[in-house]
């Protein structure tokens, strides 16, 4: 059973849609789970709930005050379940500093449900903070949703140098399932040379299929 976080340090890049619709579509024919990892909460409000209205979320797994189990919702979609983020989890970044075994915590409390489903998806914040690093930490495969615009290249280093660092202290297994080019738009150069300098880099880590941006 699989655990990958759709990461990448950058924001806007795409992450919360690539992993809000990766779910929904594996769930057609497996049992998911979305863990909401992002004080934004945008995968959270995706999936039609008001974060500021859910009564548990991951802010309270991280901490220990409740079981991962209770803190698990359906998100209305046949096989698709979701971890919610509520606004509290921004202050999890400070207070998880100062707790024993911070960089496992999420995955001590995912250990007692990752069973329970066939995948799991962890929708990562916009940075390769405290809360990133957990979900880095407890997972098998990383996704990572690269934006076709100037300086891609240079966040994807960014993110590779944090993979290896990972792997060489504290999950081994970690394994980069690939790039993924979103906000391609076929009518500019630049996307095409994006695309192209990234796969000459990654060639054997980069999807051929291309997420397009919203057209005019």
């Amino acid at each position: 059973m699989p655990v990958v976080a759709v990461a990448n340090q950058k924001g806007g890049v795409g992450k919360t849609t690539t992993a809000v619709n990766l779910g929904a579509y594996l769930a057609l024919g497996v049992r998911v789970l979305l863990i909401d990892l992002d004080p934004q909460a945008n995968a959270t409000s995706s999936l039609g709930l008001d974060p500021s209205g859910v009564e548990l979320s991951t802010y309270e797994a991280l901490i220990g005050q409740v079981p991962m189990a209770d803190a698990i919702v359906s998100s209305g979609r046949l096989q698709l379940d979701l971890v919610p983020a509520s606004r509290a989890l921004a202050g999890a970044q400070v207070e998880l500093v100062e707790m024993p075994d911070r960089e496992h915590r999420l995955r001590v409390a995912l250990s007692e449900v990752r069973t329970r489903y066939d995948v799991v998806l962890i929708d990562c914040p916009p940075s390769l903070g405290i809360l990133t690093l957990n979900a880095l930490v407890s997972a098998d495969l990383l996704l990572a949703p690269v934006q076709c615009e100037y300086l891609a290249l240079e966040g994807v280093a960014q993110l590779m140098e944090t993979i290896e660092l990972v792997r060489d202290t504290l999950n081994p297994r970690l394994e980069l399932l690939g790039m993924l080019m979103t906000m391609y738009d076929p009518r500019t150069r630049l996307s095409s040379q994006v695309v192209d300098e990234v796969r000459r880099h990654f060639p054997e880590h980069t999807f051929e299929t291309v997420i397009p941006g919203a057209s005019d």
